[in-house]
């Protein structure tokens, strides 16, 4: 098996959690994503791990998806000793500057084992479509638009 190590991937995130701390409602943390197009809509998928669904905000303004979650403390308590927190806590963001084609009206968001997934329909307006010619000879072609 091929195994692929990125030593300065593994130090910009060890930089990052040493340097920045967790996140804050006034400095988050960006969260990782995918994104790809399928077929006539647009997918964003979002890794939340350990976020509850209603830790999750979803705004659209304009054309600028935000996405804002907060990963809380599971364990609280007087009794609590931490031997290992890898996981990071606090607040993570992100935002999508969506293009004019894109059909905000529609999202579908689904959040389901730590995945937040974004469907993001393409507008009517712009799939493409078959123009008819007719030309002087009577003649009709189609051309691809």
């Amino acid at each position: 098996m091929l195994m692929r190590t990125d030593p300065f991937r593994t130090l910009d995130r060890l930089a990052q959690q040493v340097f920045t701390g967790p996140g804050t409602w006034s400095r988050p943390t960006p969260m990782p994503m995918d994104a790809y197009r399928s077929g006539d809509e647009f997918v964003v998928a979002f890794d939340l791990p350990g976020v509850s669904a209603d830790a999750i905000e979803l705004d659209v303004e304009r054309n600028v998806l935000t996405v804002k979650a907060e990963r809380r403390p599971t364990n609280t308590g007087d009794n609590l000793e931490m031997q290992v927190a890898e996981r990071p806590l606090g607040v993570f963001s992100r935002q999508l500057f969506l293009g004019d084609t894109l059909d905000t009206e529609r999202i579908q968001a689904t959040y389901d084992a730590g995945v937040l997934t974004l469907r993001i329909p393409v507008q009517e307006k712009a799939k493409p479509r078959k123009i008819a010619i007719t030309a002087a000879d009577r003649d009709v072609k189609q051309i691809d638009a």
